[in-house]
């Protein structure tokens, strides 16, 4: 599958790496090609500039978010929540229409220092204002909820005996990306209904934030037992 995935931080560097992995034809998209390639410093979470990561991963492209939409099949929004909107305004709307969007954003809000609180919350979520924004996508809101390492393979923790959630509109793209996930090796993926669900994933991550610094990791996640 042509897959693009927007965002060249660790969470698309890790989505993008395990897909073009798997065989898949994977584009990353950046506001600016030159600019992204030009960075040497790291990230503010540590995580080597992407020209760095590039050079491992030769089978994966780099472009613009509009040349990546165009191409792809299928798209993954690894965005920060806060550039997500104009991220894909940038991909362009007629890119995006008819295709998959898998939206693994959060409204985070860092304006005042950590923890983060969250822009959009209860009677609203990213998902749903992503949905609104371009109607014609069929976004499915999914790996929100746990850290990069663990969203493309959970086997790294307790054996993937683990929980993950998708919600959306549309129900074949939600059998489309609970296809994706369990090809990373997600063996529990439930869903939760339409995209007002994404409400309750994203207001996960306030409590998720202050677990992962009372266990001084991000190498956990939830499971749902029934």
């Amino acid at each position: 599958m042509k897959i693009a995935v927007l965002g060249t931080g660790m969470v698309g560097q890790a989505l993008a790496g395990r897909l073009a992995g798997l065989g898949h034809e994977v584009t990353v998209g950046t506001r600016d090609v030159a600019a992204t390639l030009a960075k040497t410093a790291p990230d503010s979470m540590g995580n080597p500039p992407y020209a760095v990561w590039s050079a491992t991963h030769p089978r994966v492209r780099l472009a613009t978010f509009a040349a990546a939409a165009a191409s792809a099949e299928l798209l993954v929004n690894a965005t920060l929540g806060v550039a997500s909107i104009a991220a894909l305004e940038a991909a362009g709307a007629d890119n995006l229409a008819g295709k998959v969007l898998v939206d693994t954003a959060n409204p985070l809000d860092f304006s005042h220092g950590f923890p983060p609180t969250l822009f959009v919350t209860d009677t609203d979520s990213l998902g749903e204002r992503i949905q609104g924004a371009f109607p014609q996508s069929r976004v499915v809101k999914a790996l929100n909820t746990l850290t990069a390492a663990l969203m493309v393979n959970p086997k790294t923790l307790a054996d993937g005996d683990h929980s993950v959630f998708v919600s959306g509109n549309d129900a074949e793209a939600k059998k489309t990306v609970i296809a994706l996930l369990e090809s990373f090796g997600h063996t529990d993926v439930i869903d939760l209904g339409d995209i007002t669900a994404a409400r309750g994933t994203e207001m996960i991550l306030p409590w998720w934030l202050r677990l992962m610094g009372m266990l001084n990791t991000p190498m956990f996640n939830l499971k749902v037992v029934r």
